[in-house]
């Protein structure tokens, strides 16, 4: 039995939280976790333990190409996998790149693709992402390294809107994440994904509200959080951003790699506020349900 970490209902910075019983168990008992005991300076830190190496991905298969990041650790077993799509007429290398080495390092594999078209609406971002994670666990050089069954998905504004996308016709996924997602022909009331959705301060492209407007829109059952980033503008995911990536990995973590010691980092409250204007979650966030 996994560990449970067990805290508060869904928070805004500032308001009281309850803290309740944790569970404890063994690391042995989770054949998922990967990597050393977590801190708060190495949950912020630009790489994690892993040496990580990287293979390009020409276009086909259902998608633009791409490049797919990978621990080179072979003693570990396999590793969970994360399609990421940037947004609206964006390329993978000019928004989203920065962050391929980065989730890699902390033992993901990762697949940053680009799009058939720039101009690819939610949908089709979304149906991208899914061929993307076919490809990487059916064909790519690195397939054996990763476990088939605990894949997610990742984007931002239309890709993000994407990624949601992706949750909703993949319910299979193990987490989601919508960096300001843009989703204007769909809503998450049926969403049974882990989602995480993060939202800029400042974005006037896609409001906090809107997001917000999502998040209330996944149901109650699913385990779900939402960030809005101080001061943040739109752009917040196309450059190096450890505000966003230090509450990123502990998702993928928990979700992606059922490793309760990153728990602590999310519930029953923020651990690090830095940069963090509001969040919300559902808390305890386990993955009974996966």
């Amino acid at each position: 039995m996994l560990r449970r970490v067990v805290a508060a209902a869904a928070v805004v910075l500032g308001a009281a939280t309850t803290v309740v019983a944790v569970d404890p168990v063994l690391a042995a008992d989770n054949p998922y976790q990967r990597g050393p005991e977590p801190t708060t300076s190495s949950v912020a830190a630009t790489r994690g333990t892993f040496a990580t190496a990287e293979v390009s991905v020409s276009k086909g298969n259902g998608f633009g190409g791409g490049k797919i990041y990978y621990p080179t650790d072979t003693s570990k077993g396999t590793f969970g996998a994360i399609a990421v799509v940037p947004g609206y007429t964006a390329t993978w290398a000019a928004e989203g790149a920065w962050m391929g080495p980065w989730l890699a390092s902390f033992g993901f594999v990762v697949i940053g693709i680009d799009t058939n078209s720039r101009t690819d609406y939610d949908t089709a971002r979304g149906t991208q992402l899914l061929a993307a994670l076919d490809y990487l666990t059916q064909k790519s050089s690195v397939r054996s390294r990763v476990d088939v069954k605990r894949l997610s998905v990742m984007g931002h504004s239309m890709g993000g809107g994407g990624a949601m996308y992706a949750a909703l016709h993949r319910p299979s996924l193990w987490a989601a994440v919508g960096n300001a997602p843009f989703s204007p022909s769909q809503n998450l009331k049926s969403d049974r994904v882990p989602t995480l959705l993060l939202a800029g301060q400042k974005d006037t492209t896609v409001t906090p509200s809107s997001v917000v407007g999502l998040y209330n829109g996944i149901p109650a059952a699913t385990e779900k959080g939402y960030l809005e980033l101080t001061g943040a503008a739109h752009n917040f995911p196309t450059r190096s951003n450890s505000v966003m990536m230090r509450k990123v990995v502990p998702w993928l973590k928990i979700f992606v790699d059922h490793d309760t010691r990153y728990g602590q980092f999310l519930c029953p409250s923020l651990k690090d506020t830095t940069g963090i204007t509001s969040y919300r979650s559902t808390c305890p966030l386990t993955t009974a349900g996966q």
